[in-house]
């Protein structure tokens, strides 16, 4: 990934993560996995795990240990209300701005 495309998904990615826990629950390294399934490949876990601690300590997710055959119990993050509204207003302001850029494109170089 480009350091300009690094610097969209920063902004993005706790969105990207709520939406995924959307689907259904997830450990952290599952949802490095579906993100790099889905083009992310450049995605740090490192980057993935801070993000959770972060939506963990805002409330957006409930934390269910679950027990692993290699080693320690895993923290499985779930969906709770509050980050379903916290997706929801993501979604609103994804929306807003894509609209926006897209006004902009298309009218680049016109005026």
């Amino acid at each position: 990934m480009g350091s300009q495309m690094t610097e969209m998904l920063k902004g993005t990615l706790e969105g990207i993560v709520l939406a995924v826990l959307a689907g259904r629950s997830a450990y952290g390294y599952e949802i490095t996995a579906r993100l790099r399934d889905q083009g992310f490949s450049d995605l740090v876990e490192g980057t993935v795990y801070a993000l959770l601690v972060r939506i963990e300590q805002r409330g957006f997710v409930d934390v269910e240990k679950v027990p692993s055959e290699k080693g320690p119990p895993r923290k499985v993050y779930s969906l709770n209300a509050r980050g379903r509204e916290q997706l929801e207003e993501f979604w609103r302001t994804w929306s807003f701005l894509a609209g926006r850029i897209e006004q902009l494109h298309n009218h680049e170089g016109k005026e």
